[in-house]
């Protein structure tokens, strides 16, 4: 692999001279996308440490001759390994990381509530070309837009929080920088709430597994958003763009991001036997390369601090789309087998995803349920309604702290392709539920939990 780095003028006729030469056969169509690649290029060249990339587009670039890479164990601050960690280059869609940091801390202020509606303004629907499809003049809850990041990466989405928490989304920008410093992100700056290509918008490997680590520490209960493997919303499954969470064991987020100046970015976290490790790739050929070396980069890590192998090597990993979003010290001393087993337990009880499969809120129409102890667990998806009731009733008589909750089943939607019933038990404070859907994995009856939402639930 080569690597190379270019700074300001250098940067400038490196580019100019690659360009040209591809201007001799080139087409039109392919002038015009050489003139803005080499306007960004120059102008994001400026920074120091900055790292150019080429890349597959539809002009026929070579694929990424640079990669940004690191990882860390989460328990130590231990850097595992890390390859040009400091270069300086886009952060594409990983922006959305501290969108959600900020939306998050608003969260847990009071500033903002899940249920709470957010208004959709005609820039933040203009937003493309990855985006929940968003309408101006429309409202949309704070849990739906936190969910539309985690899964498509949704642009729109991105706005309407930046917009809500700012009032514009340069405001909310200067935000995310202000905070990206507070917390030790030294060579970041953001322009845009979404990770839309800007010269001005840039960030490192090193920064951005700082990010992650933030969003892990500062917000252990809001970062199980991160696991979202699908997101119902509208008549439509969404499916997470983090297609190491299908394939890679103990793989539980955070978040993947491209565009064509910076390639395929990945920031990813997994747990295994008690030990977590988080890693960033910048700058990936494809989504499939970038998702493979993750996974060697995370195995060589786990192996490094104890944590024993995985099977992924003899699982094949999903071929890549054919499109993208539009996103060393000595290992400390190996633990006790006892206090290993006690400490993955507890990090498995809470670590446990609630959102493994999400739906989304209902319209702003529909009457929201009264504040109090309403979250709820759910227990699946049935084509019929009678084994959905047979479920909950028996997942209730399992526990003692259950069996006087009310039973609910959520019906279909009219836009759902399949008609699958849902079985929720209610009234659960947070904790409550917490605590009975990790009694329930025990017992091998699968479950998620489920803030407090008006969907239209039929009791039973």
């Amino acid at each position: 692999m080569r690597v190379f780095e270019c700074k300001g003028r250098d940067a400038s006729r490196i580019v100019t001279a690659r360009v040209s030469r591809i201007l001799a056969c080139g087409s039109a169509g392919a002038i015009t996308a050489l003139v803005m690649f080499v306007a960004s290029r120059a102008e994001a060249a400026r920074h120091p440490r900055y790292h150019a990339h080429a890349h597959h587009t539809a002009v026929g670039f070579a694929p990424a001759l640079v990669s940004e890479s690191i990882v860390i164990d989460v328990e130590t601050g231990q850097v595992l390994s890390q390859l040009n960690p400091d270069a300086v280059t886009y952060p594409a869609s990983l922006t959305k990381m501290m969108t959600l940091y900020l939306t998050f801390e608003a969260l847990n202020a009071g500033r903002l509530r899940l249920d709470q509606y957010l208004p959709v303004s005609y820039q933040a629907a203009s937003r493309t070309p990855t985006k929940l499809g968003l309408r101006p003049g429309e409202s949309i809850s704070v849990q739906d837009l936190i969910l539309g990041l985690v899964t498509r990466s949704a642009n729109d989405a991105a706005c309407v929080l930046a917009e809500g928490l700012a009032g514009s989304e340069p405001a909310f920008a200067e935000q995310m920088t202000r905070r990206a410093r507070q917390i030790g992100m030294t060579s970041t700056v953001y322009r845009n709430a979404s990770g839309l290509p800007d010269p001005d918008q840039y960030t490192t490997a090193r920064d951005q597994v700082q990010l992650a680590l933030a969003l892990y520490r500062d917000f252990p209960r809001e970062y199980r958003y991160f696991s979202t493997r699908e997101f119902y919303f509208r008549g439509k499954t969404i499916h997470n763009h983090n297609h190491l969470l299908d394939w890679y064991e103990g793989a539980d987020g955070i978040k993947t991001g491209y565009i064509g100046a910076s390639g395929f970015n990945l920031a990813a976290s997994a747990v295994r036997n008690g030990h977590r490790l988080i890693g960033v790739i910048m700058g990936g050929p494809s989504a499939g390369t970038r998702d493979r070396e993750m996974a060697a980069l995370l195995d060589r890590g786990f192996e490094e601090v104890g944590a024993g192998t995985t099977m992924v090597a003899h699982r094949e990993a999903p071929p890549a789309p054919a499109v993208a979003e539009a996103e060393l010290p000595p290992s400390p001393a190996p633990r006790s087998k006892p206090e290993m087993i006690s400490k993955a337990a507890s990090r498995l009880a809470a670590h446990l995803s609630p959102f493994s499969k999400a739906e989304a809120a209902p319209l702003l129409h529909e009457h929201a349920a009264p504040a109090g102890e309403h979250w709820s667990i759910q227990l699946g998806a049935f084509r019929a309604e009678p084994a959905a009731l047979k479920a909950a009733h028996a997942a209730a008589a399992s526990l003692p702290g259950a069996r006087s909750r009310p039973v609910q089943i959520v019906e279909p939607g009219k836009a759902g392709k399949e008609r699958l019933y849902r079985a929720r038990l209610l009234n659960f404070t947070p904790q409550e539920a917490w605590s009975a859907c990790v009694a329930l994995h025990k017992k091998k009856i699968e479950c998620s939990v489920v803030p407090v939402t008006s969907l239209k639930v039929a009791s039973r």
